[in-house]
């Protein structure tokens, strides 16, 4: 269905945040979309997100003109303006006359005078403690921003948050799902390379797993690389004295 009001285009999006607790999605694409259903939905004109990597560094990662992307660029450079702000407290900045920037937003303050803007609202992308961004809303026109599109523009930023620390907390199971059946994989053949010294050198099985782990340490090499060495047949541990 196409939408025709704001409300439906508020639904469509909350419907297109959602579908990323489910189902496969990339994390630019639902980012852009988020800033440009923002600029379509508030009294706005240009909106930016700014995501922070896993060492909190922080990247333009969406924005609806070039413009925005300057000014939010600007404050990454400078480390300084109303989105670090957010990022770095995890509250709603709100900035209504861009004239009255603190000192240390000075660069901030040219840039987005440069680029045409007048006002600006920051919005933390948090979920409880963990802030992980900041969605950056720009007006031409000085001005407060009204009460429900920020509440609305805090909501979309929510389930965004939510979204994305899921499919980081997928990726990082993944990553723990892998190494665990690294782990198993090299727990079989230790096993059968335990048995095979076990064997050649008549010890019992506990004995050999001594020999085992003695050569990989003596000789700092891992113990999966020595099993599987053993249990191929490119190499032999010599019996222990």
């Amino acid at each position: 269905m196409i939408a025709h009001t704001r409300e439906d285009i508020l639904i469509d999006t909350f419907a297109t945040l959602a579908d990323t607790l489910v189902a496969g999605y990339d994390v630019v694409d639902l980012l852009q979309t988020l800033v440009e259903n923002c600029h379509t939905l508030f009294d706005i004109s240009a909106a930016g997100i700014l995501l922070a990597d896993e060492v909190g560094e922080l990247h333009v990662v969406a924005s609806t003109s070039e413009a925005s992307r300057l000014v939010e660029m600007m404050q990454l450079s400078a480390q300084a303006g109303p989105c670090v702000e957010c990022f770095r407290t995890g509250r709603v900045v709100s900035l209504p006359n861009i004239d009255d920037s603190p000192v240390a937003w000075v660069r901030f303050r040219d840039s987005a005078r440069a680029e045409g803007f007048a006002s600006v609202y920051a919005i933390p992308l948090r979920l409880r403690k963990t802030t992980i961004g900041a969605l950056n809303l720009l007006r031409d026109s000085p001005g407060e921003l009204r009460q429900q599109d920020v509440r609305a523009a805090q909501a979309l930023a929510d389930v965004a948050t939510i979204g994305i620390l899921h499919e980081r907390t997928v990726r990082e199971s993944k990553t723990v799902r892998d190494q665990l059946s690294a782990a198993l994989n090299s727990r079989v053949v230790i096993e059968q390379a335990k048995g095979v010294i076990a064997y050649t050198h008549g010890i019992p099985m506990d004995e050999a797993f001594t020999v085992l782990r003695s050569y990989a340490r003596s000789n700092q090499l891992m113990l999966s690389e020595v099993a599987e060495r053993l249990v191929d047949r490119t190499l032999t541990i010599p019996r222990p004295d």
